[in-house]
């Protein structure tokens, strides 16, 4: 029996990803009550502010001295996609564009030729506890697109595509399609220079929510493409034969229909796809030869190829003629 899963590797931080996404942050944090500043209520002591990374008591202060998150910070030559889960972030950049965001919302930036902005992580909550969960997917812009303008897009979450799904026992998977298209579900327009919106990519962007127990079949995708699914909330999930633990990444058959399991509980995944560079350019090339054949210009019946030199000849003897000797015009000099 053919293995559905090509490779499978525990996810670290960030996930690794394939071209043309660079990488994605999984950003998880148990943040306490807020104080009136809209930063947490608690004792800073023993963070190295500025650059806290290490997640004492389940949080972060990041970048942030008062407020947790990223103050000021430049990007050129690619995008982030930020996929809000839990909690809000506060957007705010040199285009003159500021957004706050929250659950199911999410942002997309076109960094291009540069943009300096700002992604702060408001605690709004000074009753209780304020969580935030959120991906950052960095995804790498065209080399022709690099130098773009700048664009900034909110895709929120009323505006995007829900797909529901139920197995044979009614048990529901929900797809959320914020890239590509899932059967006749398709995403809202990604920016003009993503990789995401050129038809010859197949990129897509999707978030997977299975209830207990519920089985649900990936359907096949383009040839040469490489799509891996990313296990980040749950106990167990199988696909097809193969028993995957918790919090990993799948790299997928490309052409195979994939039946995913989930566990006891709730299962969360996330799935990134795109064509490989390999058959980019294979399609490219198949593209640009079915348009310069229309403007082929016909054989010539007085010359024929040589199939041991590979070289043009002529029926008459070698020797310096005109082009009026020709029964058509001489092949162009390459």
């Amino acid at each position: 029996m053919t293995d559905d899963v090509l490779s499978g590797k525990p996810l670290g931080f960030p996930w690794e990803t394939s071209d043309p996404f660079l990488f994605c942050v999984h950003h998880n944090d148990a943040y306490p009550a807020a104080n009136e500043r809209l930063g947490p209520a608690a004792s800073l002591a023993g963070r190295q502010l500025g650059q806290d990374f290490e997640g004492k008591d389940g949080w972060r202060m990041y970048h942030g001295s008062v407020v947790p998150g990223f103050p000021q910070h430049p990007h050129r030559g690619f995008e982030t996609v930020t996929i809000m889960r839990h909690g809000y972030i506060d957007h705010s950049d040199s285009l003159g564009a500021t957004a706050r965001f929250g659950p199911g919302d999410v942002q997309w930036l076109t960094a291009g030729r540069g943009i300096v902005h700002a992604e702060m992580f408001p605690l709004l909550n000074r009753e209780g506890p304020n969580p935030l969960e959120l991906f950052q997917i960095w995804l790498n812009l065209p080399s022709a697109d690099k130098f773009v303008e700048p664009h900034f897009a909110m895709l929120w979450s009323q505006d995007i595509p829900r797909h529901t799904m139920r197995d044979a026992y009614g048990r529901t998977t929900e797809i959320t399609v914020v890239a590509g298209r899932m059967d006749n579900v398709q995403a809202p327009p990604p920016p003009p220079k993503s990789w995401a919106a050129r038809p010859d990519t197949d990129v897509a962007i999707w978030t997977i929510k299975m209830s207990p127990e519920a089985r649900w079949t990936l359907p096949p995708a383009a040839r040469g493409a490489n799509r891996t699914i990313y296990f980040f909330r749950g106990s167990t999930l199988r696909i097809g034969d193969r028993a995957m633990p918790p919090y990993s990444a799948a790299k997928l058959r490309p052409e195979a229909e994939v039946t995913l399991h989930s566990g006891a509980g709730e299962t969360e995944l996330l799935l990134f796809r795109r064509l490989s560079p390999y058959r980019i350019r294979r399609l490219a090339l198949a593209n640009r030869r079915s348009r310069l054949s229309a403007y082929r210009r016909p054989a010539c019946p007085a010359r024929r190829r040589t199939a041991r030199a590979g070289r043009m000849t002529s029926p008459q003897p070698a020797k310096p003629v005109d082009a009026t000797h020709f029964r058509c015009a001489p092949p162009a000099v390459r």
